[in-house]
C-alpha cells in the first residue's frame, strides 16, 4: 500500500457506490489511517454519473484526486469506467464492471454507446480487471450487491486479508443484509485471486 492511496469510484445512481466508500473508509480507519471522502453527485435520480473520491493513507490533506493521480478506478459500469480512466496514473488499474446501462441520449438514438471499450483499455498503460459483477450477483441471488462485489475484486487484488473487509462491511450495512454483503465481498474475492479468471486482462 502506498502512504496515499487514491481510489476513484464511479458508478449510476442507484448502484451503490456510496455504500463502497464507506466500506473503503471503515477498513482504511480501522487500519490507523486517514481517511478522506469527496462525493460528487451528478444527476443520480435519473440515471446520471455519481463520482466519490476516497484517499486514505498517514496524511492526507485533500479529500480530492487530481487527474492522472488516481491509484485505482473502480467504474460499476462499461461507460463510466471511459468517462474516468484518465485520472488514473500509468501502471494504475481500473477495476470495471462489464454492465451496460444506456445513458438518455442513447436511449434516445441521439447518441451510439461506444464499442470495444474494454479493447481501448487495454491498450492503455493500466491493468484493467473486467468483472461482469451485475451477472455475479445476479447468480448469487441479489443484483444489488455489485457494490460488494466490485470492493471483494480490489480487496482480492491488493491481497488484503479478509478479515478487516469482513468487519468493514459489517460497521456500514444494517444486520438484516450483512449476510448477502459478506457472500459478494467473497465471491468478488475469489473473481480477482483465481489467476485463470478472465477478469485478468
Amino acid at each position: 500500500m502506498t502512504i496515499t492511496h487514491n481510489i476513484l469510484i464511479s458508478a449510476v445512481g442507484g448502484q451503490g457506490a456510496l455504500l463502497a466508500a464507506r466500506i473503503l473508509g471503515h477498513f482504511a480507519s480501522a487500519q490507523g489511517l486517514m481517511v478522506k471522502v469527496s462525493e460528487i453527485h451528478g444527476m443520480s435520480q435519473r440515471g446520471g454519473s455519481v463520482v466519490t473520491h476516497v484517499r486514505f493513507g498517514e496524511a492526507v490533506h485533500s479529500p480530492v484526486i487530481e487527474a492522472g493521480n488516481a491509484d485505482v478506478v473502480m467504474a460499476f459500469e462499461l461507460l463510466e469506467a471511459a468517462r474516468y480512466v484518465s485520472m488514473l496514473r500509468s501502471g494504475g488499474v481500473l477495476l470495471v464492471n462489464t454492465q451496460q446501462i444506456l445513458p438518455l441520449p442513447v436511449l434516445t438514438g441521439a447518441a451510439a454507446y461506444p464499442l470495444d471499450l474494454l479493447k481501448r483499455f487495454a491498450e492503455l498503460p493500466i491493468k484493467t480487471f473486467a468483472i461482469d459483477a451485475r451477472a455475479e450477483a445476479t447468480a448469487m441471488g441479489n443484483a444489488k450487491t455489485v457494490n460488494t462485489i466490485l470492493i471483494g475484486a480490489y480487496a482480492g487484488h491488493i491481497g488484503a486479508d479478509t478479515a478487516p473487509w469482513h468487519q468493514a462491511i459489517r460497521a456500514s450495512v444494517r444486520a438484516a443484509h450483512c449476510a448477502v454483503n459478506l457472500e459478494a465481498f467473497d465471491r468478488g474475492y475469489r473473481l480477482a485471486t483465481e489467476p485463470h479468471h478472465p477478469t485478468h486482462a
